[in-house]
């Protein structure tokens, strides 16, 4: 073979085996004692240009609580009407901004008649006003008094850029080497691995262990086999890759299985992996018949979040902005057993 022939052979190969490496130089950030491996590992290139994606909108002056109440100067209003009329219009302006900059008001509202609900769009906006709501007072033990807003899944577009859908039977169907199990797809949504592609169903929908571990000997009663514990991974790629972070942003790295000496980040992710499932079943999913079918999956099933849908490569949403600083409104009222459970 030629020399010359051969080492663009090889260097055209050395290309394609590095497209999918990270330049150096990259940061670092020690998180534990040394010698532990708790060291968490950034790209300062990546940083830079999702900058403007992880920027915090500008807010509107605090408006006015007094004045007319907006149930009473506005028709239809179901979720918002103990908000003055003048809190609701701002909070209406900021959701345009958030949502539908460029189509306005007419995304979601009738222009002929603003209070009917004609458009699915309205009908979705109100349930997530709600969701938003339930957030912001129910799952502070992992929104803490940061919160969110409608801006921290929509980003100033209609549909979240992160989300997800129930795959189609054929990612768990077979070939030459047998039963797939929604294996080997190179997906993206754990790092085009070979783990299953869909790590949300059983874990975001469905609420199967979340183990690697089990917790005693076969056979009595063992289910945590291999080929479940790659379904955790999965979980645990997509976590690392929404947050932009490696394992032990949460894990103790001498043992990830024991709770002992975690960061307390890891408490943090437990909650928030049962408030996407709480928020998937009880707001997204009760939606499906609002929806027309083109914005379904192809099992006719709704958009669902994962931790990419607010986090979106960033270890805080938005770098960890207040968003309900400026929007107590987005605050509901505690249910009665987070009432009493607040009581000394």
């Amino acid at each position: 073979m030629n020399k010359a022939l051969f080492l663009k052979g090889l260097a055209l190969a050395s290309v394609v085996l590095l497209s999918a490496c990270e330049r150096p130089v990259m940061d670092t950030v020690q998180r534990g004692y040394r010698g532990t491996g708790m060291v968490q590992v950034y790209n300062p290139r990546i940083i830079e240009q999702n900058e403007e994606l992880h920027a915090a909108p500008m807010s509107l002056p605090p408006a006015s609580t007094e004045g007319p109440k907006a149930g009473k100067v506005y028709q239809n209003v179901k979720v918002l009407g103990d908000l003055s009329a003048a809190q609701f219009t701002q909070l209406m302006v900021s959701m345009t901004s958030w949502v539908a900059p460029t189509e306005g008001c007419a995304y979601c509202h009738n222009p002929a008649n603003l209070a009917e609900d004609s458009k699915y769009t309205k009908v979705v906006a109100r349930r997530m006003i709600e969701m938003t709501q339930h957030i912001n007072s129910g799952w502070k033990n992992h929104v803490a008094e940061t919160g969110v807003t409608c801006y921290t899944c929509h980003r100033g577009q209609p549909v979240p850029a992160q989300i997800w859908f129930k795959e189609p039977p054929q990612a768990n169907g077979a070939d030459f080497i047998g039963g797939r199990a929604g294996q080997n797809l190179a997906a993206k949504s754990v790092g085009l691995s070979s783990l299953p592609s869909d790590p949300f169903t059983p874990f975001l929908l469905d609420s199967l262990d979340i183990r690697v571990n089990g917790t005693t000997a076969l056979p009595s009663g063992n289910r945590h086999s291999i080929k479940q514990a790659e379904w955790t991974y999965g979980l645990m790629t997509h976590m690392s890759t929404a947050l932009g972070v490696n394992c032990t942003y949460c894990h103790n790295s001498r043992s990830f299985s024991s709770w002992e000496g975690n960061p307390p980040q890891r408490a943090t992710a437990w909650h928030g992996i049962r408030m996407a499932r709480d928020l998937n079943l009880n707001y997204l999913e009760p939606l499906t018949a609002t929806f027309p079918s083109q914005r379904k999956g192809e099992l006719g099933d709704v958009a669902k979040l994962n931790c990419a849908t607010c986090h979106q490569g960033a270890y805080k949403p938005l770098n960890g902005a207040p968003m309900i600083k400026n929007h107590p409104e987005l605050v509901g009222k505690p249910a009665p057993a987070q009432v009493a459970a607040a009581k000394p």
